[in-house]
């Protein structure tokens, strides 16, 4: 199969069919499930590629006559090709062999598209790598968004000065964060630990009646069998390690909650791999086995769900200091008094009333997501990985100030997703962990969940402190407000 032939395939995916068998991935690291693509496991997308057509990189990076013959082309020429469906938009790169060249195209495609009623010429698109996006971030690429990136530190966490990046368009937020940066670094640092750790992903397959999917729930929960699934599970990975297997039973569907370890990857495409296995080897003791979905949605990736905010998923972090009094009054501008109730009155009871789940806190969802933008995660787990509990208690007699994070479902990876490419790259590197761990495996990915629940810290003890002084507003206006005509 050449590789023009083999490019459908990687736009479309493959799908797993409602039968009793996974339907073979193309690759040994290829699933794809029909609520996501998940994609390419995280340290080999390019080799992925090229093994797959039979081919080194080298060779794949040569025109055949066929591709020299429309690179030979004009832009226009290749336009009213694209337009009139002789060349699809998503065979661009591996037709012209130039990815700038073929973002181009896109854009006047689009253009023509619009009817020329919206220019594109503000949305950048030199002076960017698009190979590295190829077959690994996203498709039909028109361009790229540049974000502010800013820092706020230094952050004495652990006993070591950290400096947090952060992309982000909202005013105030990242001023607000150094300052509680400051505030705790100035009383001495903060402390955080992980306490639980491994991604999720949860099967659902279905039997004829309850009496079997009763079995299977029984057959799991006994140590022997196991054993079974988690040499099968870890056969798939050298980082792979499960945990647990949680069924849940509705009816005759049964939902089977993988938990592993994933190294400093995020995990999603190791564990999904390994769920793969074991619903392959299920296959023999249950064969009347129908498997629905890969994902079930008790997982939970990206929707809220209590099960995260009670298991956890990912990392679970709790991070805490205590600020001196001098310094809540001198700096923050409040007295410990104020912001204790404030706390009260607002995490607490007022979540509460909403009827939150995981949601126990002034703004973690900001800060979460501005280091993942900056940092190559998925901006989208911010849903899960901002389940925080905010606490705040009087300390030392009413003098000082105990304040604590604790976060139970912090999904981020060091390597895979977006973190290799150039930007996130250098943010990982100001963090020091930038790629795998050579020592311990997983410690990078610790670190920056740490990091991540310190920077909350931060931002929490900074805009708490804000509303508890009723200076909320004042910052807003005059940070957050943009100086150019409208």
């Amino acid at each position: 199969m050449s590789v023009r032939e083999l490019l459908p395939f990687f736009k479309w995916g493959f799908s797993l069919r409602r039968s009793n068998f996974l339907v073979p991935a193309l690759s040994s690291d290829v699933i794809v499930t029909g609520e996501e693509a998940v994609g390419f496991e995280d340290s080999s997308r390019r080799e992925v590629i090229a093994n797959a057509a039979n081919l080194n990189p080298a060779a794949a990076s040569k025109p055949n006559p066929i591709d020299q013959a429309i690179s030979l082309l004009t832009n226009a020429e290749i336009v009213s090709r694209v337009v009139n469906g002789s060349i699809p938009q998503y065979k661009l790169e591996s037709e012209l062999n130039d990815c700038t060249r073929a973002v181009e195209i896109r854009r006047q495609v689009l253009e023509r598209a619009l009817e020329h009623e919206v220019s594109l010429r503000s949305l950048p698109y030199d002076n960017f790598d698009y190979s590295k996006v190829l077959g690994a971030c996203c498709e039909n690429v028109i361009g790229y968004i540049p974000i502010p990136v800013g820092v706020a530190g230094p952050l004495l966490l652990n006993g070591t000065n950290v400096t947090i990046p952060m992309a982000t368009t909202e005013g105030c937020l990242v001023a607000s964060t150094h300052r509680g940066c400051k505030a705790i670094t100035e009383s001495g640092g903060c402390h955080a630990s992980i306490i639980g750790r491994g991604m999720t992903r949860a099967p659902v397959v279905r039997f004829p009646d309850s009496r079997r999917a009763t079995d299977l729930v029984h057959w799991i929960n006994e140590p022997v069998n196991f054993e079974i699934c988690k040499r099968a599970f870890e056969s798939t990975s050298r980082f792979a390690r499960l945990s647990s297997i949680k069924p849940t039973i509705a009816g005759r569907l049964v939902y089977l909650r993988f938990k592993s370890e994933t190294g400093d990857a995020m995990g999603m495409n190791m564990i999904s791999k390994g769920c793969e296995k074991v619903l392959e080897m299920l296959q023999t003791p249950f064969p009347e086995m129908e498997v629905i979905a890969l994902s079930g949605n008790v997982c939970t990736d990206k929707k809220p769900a209590a099960i995260n905010w009670i298991e956890g998923r990912g990392r679970s972090v709790v991070c805490d200091v205590v600020i001196t009094g001098h310094i809540v009054e001198k700096l923050l501008k409040t007295t410990v008094k104020d912001i204790v109730e404030l706390n009260q009155s607002k995490n607490l009871v007022g979540s509460a009333m909403a009827g939150s789940v995981g949601g126990f806190n002034a703004h973690a969802a900001n800060i979460v997501t501005a280091v993942y933008i900056a940092t190559g995660q998925d901006p989208a787990q911010n849903v899960e990985s901002s389940n925080c509990i905010t606490i705040m208690e009087s300390f030392n007699d009413g003098k000082d100030l105990y304040i604590s994070c604790t976060m139970p479902s912090i999904e981020v990876g060091t390597v895979g997703g977006g973190t290799f490419l150039p930007a996130q790259s250098t943010c990982l590197d100001v963090l020091h962990v930038k790629g795998a761990s050579r020592e311990r495996p997983g410690a990078h990915a610790d670190q920056l969940a740490k990091v991540v629940c310190g920077a909350v810290l931060a931002g929490e003890l900074s805009l708490m402190s804000a509303l508890a002084a009723g200076h909320l507003m004042r910052s807003h206006m005059s940070l957050n407000r943009t100086k150019a005509a409208h």
